[in-house]
């Protein structure tokens, strides 16, 4: 520091004792009765004016100091210009933009909050400075960067997360909601109408007013159908997964908490359409569609029955018409995503897509006006066409939903979590013959 800068430290020094002898002589003349201090207006204007020289004297004091530590260490080290730049700089918006701190502080509604004393030495809040660190113009200097920890040094700046991509469609959708309450779905599915001793399918015909019965003329008797029932369970399943985390850096980036519970629910709902589908039904597994007995086939190479062989739409067609022939009305087909591909890609001999313009021009995917649900949940190479909601049913039990807690192991000293998501839901399939697999491996046969 040079000599000048010592001598003007000194003389603020001595200014600012003198008002904290100002200040001292106020305050003990300050009266108290009954427990409340009294002070006349004329003391708290002088007060409070030595209290804000006192902090702008403090605040020059205390920025010399630095200016001189910032010439001795620039002597020193050989960079005595950029130091000194910053620490004058430092110094300089010391006394910018709305006066110094100090000078803020004494007359910021936070400070006269206290009303001189008489109502403590605790603010309500907490000042706030009312520039911004820039104002200060506080910046690091290096000739090269230090070794270490890149994000150690300066400002980070942290890109979001790019998350995969999710499947849109759900076999689900397929399905209307339905809740239960229990944790077994018991139901019949009704085998058909037989005539005891007789494979027909239903007894009922034509009956005569009167007949002939042992030379006796008797009224006609009517012949008797047999509804047959099979009782069947389905149980409720639980399907769940879970993600371990650190506490900490789930409530420092509520990003990472989102994305944990948004991929945890859509595990859920890639397993769920698993299950539907194919579950085996053993263990704990669902008893998908596909899995189900009784659900009709029909094998691609089984329908060139025109002059050209079929396509894999015309297969979609004659398979909806096996449930059709059910007396049950498809409700939709699903179809691995490769397997749709080709059906959207066929032309005929001009050129000319085959299947419905709307599709082609980002209409609701539709296949013989039936909805179309396209998914990697389906193996390649086979399609179920059926009556989703009618002769099926899917029950949901326990929602999918997600909980977090620390009661896992040694998580709760380690600060550790657990993210658990779980749903519970059965499905019945209590009509199978409304629902026709379809199989795309073998070849369509040639034209006859």
């Amino acid at each position: 520091m040079s000599s000048q800068d010592t001598d003007r430290v000194a003389e603020l020094q001595s200014a600012l004792r003198e008002k904290m002898a100002d200040n001292k002589a106020i305050a003990d003349s300050f009266r108290i009765e009954d427990g409340v201090v009294q002070v006349d207006a004329a003391q708290k204007s002088a007060f409070d004016q030595n209290m804000r020289d006192i902090k702008e004297i403090k605040s020059l004091i205390s920025g010399l100091q630095d200016l001189g530590e910032a010439d001795s260490w620039g002597a020193e080290g050989g960079s005595s210009v950029a130091a000194a730049a910053a620490a004058g700089a430092g110094f300089q918006a010391k006394s910018l933009g709305g006066g110094s701190i100090g000078h803020q502080f004494v007359n910021s509604p936070e400070f006269k909050t206290l009303n001189g004393g008489r109502n403590g030495a605790n603010m309500p809040s907490p000042f706030e400075f009312a520039g911004s660190l820039t104002t200060y113009g506080v910046k690091d200097v290096y000739s090269a960067l230090p070794s270490g920890t890149p994000g150690e040094f300066g400002t980070i700046q942290r890109d979001p997360i790019v998350v995969p991509p999710m499947r849109t469609k759900r076999v689900r959708d397929l399905f209307p909601s339905r809740t239960t309450t229990a944790a077994v779905i018991e139901y019949f599915r009704m085998i058909g109408f037989t005539t005891p001793g007789t494979t027909a399918t239903n007894a009922a015909a034509t009956v005569a007013e009167r007949g002939t019965e042992n030379a006796t003329a008797v009224f006609g008797a009517k012949p008797q159908s047999s509804m047959v029932f099979e009782g069947h369970q389905a149980p409720v399943r639980t399907i769940a997964h879970w993600e371990a985390a650190h506490r900490n850096v789930l409530a420092d980036e509520p990003q990472l908490r989102s994305i944990i519970d948004n991929e945890l629910m859509y595990g859920l709902r890639l397993q769920e359409d698993a299950q539907i589908l194919a579950g085996d039904g053993t263990g704990e597994n669902l008893t998908g569609v596909l899995q189900t007995a009784g659900i009709q086939n029909y094998a691609w190479s089984a329908g060139a029955v025109s002059p050209q062989p079929d396509t894999k739409a015309d297969a979609i067609r004659r398979a909806a018409t096996l449930s059709f022939l059910a007396y049950y009305e498809p409700t939709g087909v699903v179809l691995h995503p490769n397997d749709w591909e080709d059906m959207e890609l066929s032309k005929d001999a001009n050129g000319q897509y085959l299947v419905a313009v709307s599709v082609a021009l980002g209409g609701e995917p539709r296949l013989w006006r039936i909805p179309v649900v396209e998914t990697p949940a389906i193996t390649e190479g086979t399609a179920l066409v059926g009556a989703f909601g009618t002769a099926a049913q899917l029950y949901d039990r326990e929602q999918a939903n997600i909980r977090v807690s620390e009661q896992h192991a040694d998580f709760f000293v380690r600060n550790a979590i657990v993210v658990l998501a779980e749903q519970r839901l059965a499905l019945a399939v209590k009509r199978p013959e409304a629902f026709v697999a379809v199989d795309f491996d073998g070849a369509p046969a040639p034209a006859p």
